[in-house]
């Protein structure tokens, strides 16, 4: 009898025991569960749907680099970048260059080619998710993007909820007719380059497109800046960012990653 209460006793003391171990483990897993969604903040490209040069019959559309480098400074930092364009869908792509090492991983980045091959239409872009937007250049910008109110709209209310609006080559295109809410030009009274009537000029493209982009933003008002034909300068003011050429791409890039950096403190 008192062998079987031996047991007994023991077999209690197991039960609770282990009940104990597994309330305990409970406990500590429940510690692991809660786990906060990091969101990653949003940055909005801008490329043009259009893929000839006026009615030369070449083949234009986004400059390849004007793209990739921008995207990969930004991507780096930990950004999250959609793409819209004014029809949405697959975006027409001019200079492509794979030899070029950021193109290349640009290019062969999965999800992102699944992105620059499914662009979004403007009406389905949510203004407030973006903390940037940035018109990408190549020649299909002139005939596409100064006269879209829709991305004008997203650019303007990004603008004012403090975002930065950037453009590099003939991306200033999209910036031409954008106004704020005080019905001034965006781009009114602010320092803004863009690939200059020199630089149009020199490819011979200048009797081409349907307006010049440097006179077109000083009849609008921009202060406008420049340096020698294709070498870099970018212009920062009141974030508000342009690059003058390809060549200015990283710098652009590099710039709004710089004043969103601003905008964090």
């Amino acid at each position: 009898m008192k062998k079987i209460k031996a047991i007994l006793g023991l077999f209690l003391l197991c039960a609770v025991m282990l009940a104990a171990c597994k309330q305990n483990t409970k406990v500590q897993d429940n510690t692991q569960i809660p786990k906060e969604e990091v969101t990653k903040k949003k940055i909005l490209f801008v490329v043009t749907s259009h893929d000839k040069k006026g009615n030369t019959g070449e083949p234009t559309g986004f400059y390849l680099s004007e793209v990739s480098h921008p995207w990969h400074i930004l991507h780096e930092a930990g950004y999250e970048i959609d793409f819209v364009s004014p029809l949405g869908g697959k975006a027409p792509v001019d200079g492509f260059d794979l030899n070029d090492s950021i193109n290349k991983v640009f290019w062969d980045n999965k999800e992102y080619h699944e992105k620059i091959e499914n662009t979004m239409k403007p009406t389905e872009v949510i203004p407030d998710n973006y903390v940037s937007i940035f018109y990408a250049g190549g020649h299909g910008t002139m005939w596409d993007f100064a006269d879209n109110k829709e991305l004008a709209a997203i650019a303007a209310k990004i603008y004012e909820n403090k975002g930065v609006v950037a453009a590099v080559c003939h991306g200033p295109a999209g910036l031409v007719n954008i106004k704020l809410s005080d019905g001034q030009y965006l781009v009114n009274n602010k320092k803004i380059n863009s690939f200059t009537n020199e630089e149009e000029a020199a490819v011979k493209l200048d009797n081409i497109v349907p307006f010049l982009l440097e006179s077109k933003l000083i009849e609008r008002g921009a202060i406008f800046e420049k340096s020698a034909p294709f070498t870099s300068h970018v212009t920062v003011d009141q974030r508000v960012i342009t690059g003058q050429n390809p060549q200015s791409a990283q710098g652009v890039g590099e710039a709004i990653l710089k004043e969103l950096n601003k905008n964090d403190k």
